[in-house]
């Protein structure tokens, strides 16, 4: 038998400041069992440098990035690709990308228009163990 080839990862950068990125990290990180997604917030000079490197602003956290295969995806192309890289029957809803990419926008630039005032801002950061720490870039 040959060696088992890993599974690709991918990068999902998020806003450390808002409560409801906060716990979609912490709701992937359990589902995402081959842990294939790393973790950066926007603000970290990793995502800053990531940012960059993909011609996206700097300046911009509202929207989440996921970095997968050299290409950035942001918005709700980010959020449905993220659901791929994750266990049991979460890669099914993938099948909304069917939805017009200007429509799932718009639904996308609402909640994160609402978010901290929904959700709230972040008192306090993730204390991972160290295993999921070592999947947080610095």
């Amino acid at each position: 038998m040959g060696q088992k080839t890993p599974a690709p990862s991918a990068i999902l950068l998020f806003d450390g400041d808002c409560s409801l990125c906060s716990r979609t990290v912490q709701f992937v990180i359990p589902r995402d069992r081959q842990g294939r997604v790393k973790f950066a917030s926007l603000q970290s000079e990793a995502g800053q440098q990531l940012l960059e490197r993909h011609g996206l602003p700097a300046q911009g956290a509202d929207t989440v990035v996921l970095i997968e295969d050299g290409r950035s995806y942001v918005k709700s192309t980010a959020a449905l690709r993220l659901l791929r890289c994750m266990s049991g029957l979460w890669p099914v809803l993938y099948a909304l990308i069917i939805v017009p990419l200007p429509l799932r926008d718009r639904v996308y630039d609402w909640v994160a228009r609402n978010r901290y005032r929904w959700f709230g801002k972040q008192s306090s950061c993730l204390m991972p163990t160290p295993e999921i720490r070592e999947r947080f870039l610095d």
